[in-house]
């Protein structure tokens, strides 16, 4: 189990470094740290997936130091955290929409990344209800300073 967790972390940690190649849509690829048993999550992923991004999956019985190492505060925290490689590494906490991953990817904005904390009814992977609502929120990694709103589903 140590091991597996080493192994996870380094690879969090070479998905999160600064250095990174430019890509264009098709070849971005999401990295995503899940618990194996997560139907909700698996959905995400297969969603990414048919949206056309490369996603891998790195199923892990505890994410706590998954999600510290990536910046994620308690009042983010949902149950899979992600890292998308745009030529610039951003996190996706949570059941974020392809929308708000879209935005991420055509803005590039400077931040660490977005969230969208627990786990709302009507979400990507919980129900997937366009008409729900909720925030995908920003956040720079700095427990100084406050989430903004970045995207606001379900908002016409």
């Amino acid at each position: 189990m140590k091991t597996l967790l080493i192994t996870a972390l380094s690879a969090m940690a070479i998905a999160l470094s600064a250095a990174g190649k430019s890509h264009g849509q098709d070849a971005m690829t999401i990295t995503v740290y899940k618990t194996p048993w997560c139907g909700c999550c698996q959905i995400w992923v297969e969603a990414m997936q048919s949206s056309g991004y490369d996603v891998k999956v790195h199923d892990m019985e505890d994410l706590t130091q998954i999600k510290k190492q990536a910046g994620v505060s308690n009042e983010l925290e949902a149950c899979h955290t992600a890292v998308l490689d745009t030529g610039r590494k951003y996190v996706l906490e949570g059941h974020v929409p392809i929308e708000a991953v879209e935005k991420l990817t055509s803005e590039r904005p400077d931040i660490r990344g977005i969230a969208t904390p627990g786990m709302p009814s009507g979400s990507l992977g919980m129900g997937n209800d366009p008409n729900a609502r909720y925030d995908v929120l920003a956040f720079t990694g700095n427990a100084a300073e406050k989430p903004t709103v970045f995207y606001e589903a379900g908002k016409r």
